[in-house]
């Protein structure tokens, strides 16, 4: 595909053809999305890519099925993914209808089943577990798993709790199944606690409600046919994110007419750590022989440079329906990759060229940095909130230093530093081990040492072993963090302990390690204990306000994972370290997700309006790194 402008002819909508009805009508459509609103009874998949205006078809067919086809509102049905993807829904349609409401059914699927249920059982606002209510349930089992030790509470619930959906949504057996978070048996007690402590409660969550649906129309066709009745026809947004158990009900609600249009992209489909599955695009196909196929094949968004682009990356996949996608835009501005020394230069040419586009006259909400996981920026975010420049997140960012690696360092150097507490002794004196009893340490800081060997003063390796302890510990605050830290993990022996540990906990040691390293390149540039020590506290402080401030009048650059990106769209996007590993994910591949990791990256990309530009290191935590093989992909043929 060259990249050239691709233009094509727009037609005004007119469902009744050259009569001329329509006349109020000012929306245009392309003559895919002209087809796809003037489908008639049966199946229908729309292939819909990124800025395919896939809104605006549902919108238009809805109106075409009430105003030509005569369906009675309330007989159709309009499956979204999100709460705000529904109100948006509702608000287009309603504006197209020229401000009149219509009760046609529309919202998510858990909204959906809820009220099937509701229906069914009696169902009120008493028997649902809320998110905040499953929050608190997990957060106290978890706490209660004394082999689990944790990065980030609030990232670790959120993983966990997506998994139990996961478990319930795919109708795993909870014997056989592998948890990505933590070890399978923790996982195991998580959930058998969970569910019950939910069936004590006499409550479902938002998962069971999925599942509750399908058990009531598999043992009650009677209930099933008056649902079918009900709604004659069925639209589904996002259609590649949808699961096994809701695609289940959807086959049995849509039976026997099967009037069901889904829209969607199997290009843009990246929950599969939700349990949605890519492959029931192609299902559709097997299962709805006779459907009509349509592909909306015009790119609104994005100039012809940045969708050629993209597409040389995602037609690497190899199961995908094959697209030829043109765009309404001229070729702008090429696409530009840059290479970097480390993160820390690739925050100062982050900076710099978010500071460019700025005086260029792009609004700073008009810029978004994506990434694949919040730790590839922690470079960034600390260099933009020491250049005091603006930034939103649309997540909640783990903090690296409350990590219980980082929380060992601090407490070494805060006892290096003439700060001695019970508490920092007791964290660190057996990292790594040196078989120093609790019982030993008393609550008098002052003497804590001494009291120490006063409890093995029969044992002189004991006594030895403290003394060294005691001088090592004199030697850091003597350094620089960064030696300070070299001089721990060598010297004082925290790799040895990290491995051991690794071992114990049946954790990858690579992740600790990357941790660690990662801690230790973030101390280079300070040249006191005291001044790192500042400098977290500053970090910290500022993080926290972000977070606090997230829901409030959003000022900045955007800064999200390439997930959050999903549905989102902006003038200029930088994608930063794209390097191999990080994207794809090297977890993402040991789990064989190359092809959702290609997706994650093609969703990243098409983010972008006007300019990208994408950046990788060379070095990473002192190591040389290699670019991410989608960046070596946009290079084939050139």
């Amino acid at each position: 595909m060259s990249s050239d402008s691709h233009t094509e002819k727009q037609m005004p909508v007119s469902y009744n053809g050259a009569t001329g009805t329509q006349k109020a009508r000012r929306t245009s459509l392309s003559q895919a999305q002209k087809s796809a609103v003037l489908h008639g009874k049966g199946p229908c998949l729309v292939l819909a890519g990124p800025g395919s205006g896939k809104t605006m078809t549902i919108v238009n067919r809805i109106k075409y099925l009430i105003e030509e086809l005569h369906v009675r509102p309330e007989e159709i049905l309009v499956i979204t993914f999100t709460k705000y993807a529904a109100t948006e829904m509702k608000l287009r349609l309603q504006s197209s209808m020229e401000g009149k409401k219509l009760p046609v059914t529309m919202g998510t699927f858990h909204g959906i089943y809820y009220g099937i249920l509701k229906w069914a059982y009696r169902f009120g606002p008493e028997n649902i577990l809320s998110e905040e209510e499953k929050y608190k349930l997990v957060r106290q089992i978890v706490n209660h798993q004394d082999e689990l030790e944790i990065m980030d509470e609030e990232d670790f619930l959120k993983d966990v709790i997506t998994e139990i959906g996961v478990v319930k949504n795919n109708r795993n057996q909870i014997d056989t199944y592998e948890s990505k978070r933590c070890r399978p048996d923790i996982f195991r007690n998580i959930y058998q606690e969970y569910e019950r402590e939910r069936k004590q409660l006499r409550k479902i969550d938002f998962d069971d409600m999925l599942v509750l649906c399908y058990q009531l129309f598999t043992s009650r066709p009677d209930l099933l046919k008056l649902w079918q009745e009900k709604f004659q026809y069925i639209l589904i947004d996002e259609f590649q994110d949808i699961n096994q158990v809701q695609y289940d009900v959807i086959k049995m609600l849509a039976a026997p007419q099967n009037n069901l249009f889904a829209v969607g992209d199997d290009d843009q489909s990246i929950y599969g750590f939700r349990g949605a599955d890519a492959k029931l695009m192609f299902q559709f196909q097997k299962d709805y022989p006779e459907a009509k196929q349509i592909l909306l094949d015009i790119n609104y968004r994005s100039t012809a440079n940045i969708v050629k682009n993209a597409l040389k990356v995602i037609e690497h996949n190899e199961v995908r329906f094959d697209k030829a996608i043109k765009t309404k835009k001229k070729a702008g501005k090429s696409l530009h990759v840059q290479e970097v020394r480390d993160s820390e230069e690739e925050s100062r040419y982050i900076a710099e060229e978010i500071a460019s586009r700025i005086a260029e006259g792009v609004l700073a909400e008009q810029i978004a940095v994506l990434y694949r996981v919040h730790t590839d920026a922690r470079a960034l975010v600390e260099k933009l909130i020491d250049s005091k420049i603006p930034f939103q997140m649309k997540e909640h960012m783990p903090n690296l230093y409350q990590h219980f690696i980082a929380k060992d360092i601090q407490a070494y150097f805060r006892i290096a530093l003439g700060k001695l507490t019970r508490a920092d002794f007791l964290q660190i004196m057996n990292r790594p081990k040196r078989y120093i009893s609790r019982d030993s340490v008393s609550g008098k800081e002052k003497s804590l040492y001494d009291d120490v060997r006063k409890f093995y003063k029969d044992k002189a390796w004991m006594i030895d072993r403290i003394d060294q302890m005691e001088w090592d510990i004199k030697m850091l605050g003597k350094m620089a963090p960064y030696a300070a830290i070299q001089y721990l993990r060598k010297r004082i022996g925290y790799d040895e302990f990290l491995r051991e540990y690794a071992t114990q906990h049946q954790m990858q040691k690579s992740d600790l390690f990357d941790v660690l390293s990662e801690i230790e390149e973030a101390a280079k540039p300070y040249e006191t204990l005291q001044e790192w020590f500042t400098h977290i506290e500053e970090y910290s402080v500022a993080l926290k306000m972000k977070e606090q401030k997230s829901g409030e009048n959003r000022r900045g650059i955007h800064l999200m994972t390439m997930h959050a990106s999903k549905g989102l769209e902006f003038d200029t996007v930088y994608l930063i370290h794209t390097n191999e590993g990080c994207i794809p994910y090297k977890r993402a591949l040991e789990e064989n997700g190359l092809e959702e990791e290609r997706r994650l990256f093609y969703v990243a990309m098409t983010r972008a309006k006007e300019v990208l530009k994408i950046s990788y290191v060379k070095n990473k935590n002192g190591k040389e790194i290699s670019p991410s093989r989608f960046v070596e992909e946009l290079f084939e043929g050139v």
